[in-house]
């Protein structure tokens, strides 16, 4: 099958840390463009990772008059949606990092475009492609849980705040922690139930630890002065059928309680978490407490060969291309990552208000 031809927008540091190195290990896009506001930066990956003669743009409008099969949206989290749009409209399938829109209103024109125009949209949301989320998923699909009505998804740092680029500008991102690191564990968490109807949300956000200056961080000091989003935020949500979410993010928290992108559950007929480096699923055996710890480093499903095979962001764009080529479905949906951005957005509203945010 002929190579996929795309574009990237947005050139910097998950593009360079994630998208363009799964690219390249996958093989089905030969990247023709390349787009930056800082054109230096397009220029350096269209060398590394672009055909020969690949274009660079500094505005995206101008990438997407080429004849191209797939954009990736690697952008503050500001530009996802309209730029999202404007690809989706101009006959391109989709791959946006998440999280997929500041608010439920952009998330929603994304969904809507890509419905519209009958091209795929998928979210960065890599760590559905764990071994760990993979497996757990099956058991949860198998019903080895039974009805889960408890969960926690916690994305919890020490000290990790990032200091570079845009993390820390409200304006840019939309948030901090929560809207960061907290969508991937909700995402997980919302996956695994197979629940998207949420009721409402009550939540708290922070801003405890922004104006320290000898701050242990493992980026070293931020700046106080810039450091306009939270440090903290932690939600308490609840579905149609009743169940509940606690979700905790922080980048920087006084805690050695420290997990990013796991999540805890429980169900009727049995638990799990991925405290520590595995996955444990709880359950009573032969009326006996016991726990079973699946061997997640041999074996498993050979969803790609290669020398990158079992990095999640190598599956993510092997499930991207293979949807775009008619070979499989998307794990990612807009429809389950707009509901996402609907929680973090009411945790959000919620920090403010100080009342709970009903969903209709």
């Amino acid at each position: 099958m002929a190579k996929l031809k795309g574009g990237i927008v947005g050139c910097g540091g998950i593009a360079n840390g994630k998208h363009l190195p799964a690219i390249k290990a996958v093989g089905a896009v030969e990247l023709v463009a390349f787009c930056d506001i800082i054109e230096e930066r397009a220029v350096k990956a269209a060398k590394e990772y672009g055909v020969e003669g690949a274009q660079v743009f500094t505005d995206y409008k101008d990438l997407l008059k080429l004849d191209l099969d797939v954009v990736y949206v690697c952008t503050p989290n500001r530009a996802h949606s309209f730029i999202t749009v404007d690809a989706l409209e101009s006959g391109k399938h989709v791959l946006c990092e998440k999280p997929m829109a500041i608010n439920y209103e952009e998330a929603k024109k994304m969904l809507d475009a890509s419905k519209r125009t009958g091209k795929l949209l998928t979210i960065g949301y890599q760590s559905r492609f764990r071994a760990d989320s993979m497996y757990l998923k099956k058991e949860c699909e198998e019903g080895a849980l039974g009805d889960i009505y408890f969960a926690k998804a916690n994305a919890v740092r020490r000290r990790a705040v990032p200091t570079w680029g845009v993390f820390l500008n409200e304006y840019e991102q939309g948030g901090g922690p929560l809207i960061d690191i907290g969508t991937h564990a909700l995402d997980l968490t919302l996956w695994m139930m197979d629940n998207y109807k949420p009721k409402y949300a009550v939540g708290t956000t922070y801003h405890k630890l922004n104006n320290d200056t000898e701050t242990g961080n493992a980026w070293g000091d931020w700046d106080p002065e810039k450091f306009t989003v939270e440090d903290s935020a932690f939600g308490f949500v609840v579905m149609e059928n009743g169940a509940t979410i606690m979700l905790q993010s922080s980048w920087a928290l006084n805690t050695l309680d420290v997990e990013e992108a796991k999540t805890v559950l429980c169900g009727t007929k049995a638990g799990a978490d991925m405290h520590g480096d595995g996955l444990h699923i709880n359950m009573i055996k032969h009326g006996r407490q016991a726990v079973e710890e699946p061997n997640l480093k041999s074996g498993g499903v050979a969803f790609f060969e290669g020398d990158d095979a079992d990095k999640p962001e190598v599956l993510e764009e092997k499930c991207f291309t293979d949807a775009v080529q008619g070979k499989g479905e998307l794990v990612v949906t807009a429809e389950q990552a707009i509901t996402v951005t609907r929680i973090l957005e009411a945790i959000y509203e919620s920090a403010k208000t100080g009342k709970p945010v009903y969903f209709d």
